[in-house]
């Protein structure tokens, strides 16, 4: 079944909105709202203190709303979740479950991201099993994750190299150091605070978005 925010040969590139906490659907509806608004061209539902209900309803929420700007919906760490709704795929971590099995359930069309860390050879090992993107990170200091692995500019530039893979970066990202990022081979950037904390969501999105012309 193809999915009508994703198509197969899609590039995955420019900001990758990633969703904080936020138990208000509506909020977090009229927030993502303003990020694809502003230009956002991927968006995460990550939500680690929902329970099951609540979880499901704003993916299903947040799935309308991404449908209404063409914009793919990836579920962070739930596959069934992202199987259930339909959404356009799904974003595993290093204790999320196996790449190969995601693919097998998801099929070849949908999106599977895949955390690498710091590790090229995590990348690799991804992409062999099915991940459409791979993601690197922490490249700086990060609200959400403080002790998370830190991970050298250098690493964007070598995988661009040698994956047939868009790459991602993750990682207390904002406006003033995203430029780096994207300079050193980043496809993409993924951010959580420094767009959904920002006073004008829809317009720190365009910013973020500027930067990739």
């Amino acid at each position: 079944m193809r999915h009508a925010a994703w198509a197969v040969g899609s590039r995955i590139s420019g900001l990758y909105a990633v969703t904080p906490d936020e138990h208000d659907t509506a909020l977090l509806v009229a927030k993502v709202r303003e990020a694809l608004a502003g230009g956002a061209r991927l968006v995460q539902y990550r939500n680690k203190s929902a329970d099951t209900a609540v979880r499901r309803e704003q993916a299903e929420a947040l799935l309308e709303t991404c449908r209404a700007y063409g914009v793919p919906l990836i579920i962070n760490d739930h596959l069934e979740l992202a199987l259930q709704i339909g959404a356009d795929g799904v974003h595993l971590g290093g204790e999320d479950g196996s790449i190969a099995a995601a693919r097998a359930k998801l099929g070849t069309e949908r999106i599977i991201g895949a955390s690498c860390y710091d590790l090229l050879q995590n990348a690799r090992d991804a992409r062999r099993a099915g991940a459409t993107y791979v993601a690197f990170g922490s490249f700086f200091a990060s609200e959400v994750k403080p002790s998370a692995v830190r991970a050298p500019l250098e690493l964007l530039h070598e995988a661009r190299q040698i994956l047939a893979a868009p790459v991602v970066a993750i990682g207390g990202i904002t406006q003033e150091n995203a430029w780096r990022l994207i300079a050193a081979g980043a496809d993409s950037v993924a951010v959580i605070s420094a767009l959904f904390s920002a006073p004008d969501i829809r317009a720190a999105a365009r910013q973020f978005s500027d930067l990739f012309k």
